[in-house]
């Protein structure tokens, strides 16, 4: 049974990253494009646990771990640019 949940859960997460990345090429607008590749961070979080659950290990978890810290970061650090202009004040 579980590996029907994650095979429904790859193709899931998959769609999710493919529509994210259609709307950051032809987003509207720059803060449209600034949310859709800080939701292909946590998409991308998602696959990489998942893979994880699939292979049985706890390897990539410090990975899924980074990658978030680093998405945090770098959307709060374009958002104060294209506010402030400055990212350092």
């Amino acid at each position: 049974m579980i590996g029907i949940a994650l095979w429904i859960s790859f193709f899931l997460v998959a769609m999710a990253i493919i529509l994210n990345a259609y709307r950051l090429l032809v987003g509207p607008s720059l803060p449209d494009r600034i949310i859709a590749l800080d939701t292909m961070y946590v998409n991308s979080i998602a696959l990489i646990i998942l893979y994880t659950i699939w292979l049985s290990t706890r390897v990539y978890f410090e990975g899924a771990l980074l990658i978030a810290m680093l998405g945090f970061i770098s959307t709060v650090a374009v958002c104060k640019y294209l506010l402030r202009g400055d990212i350092i004040e």
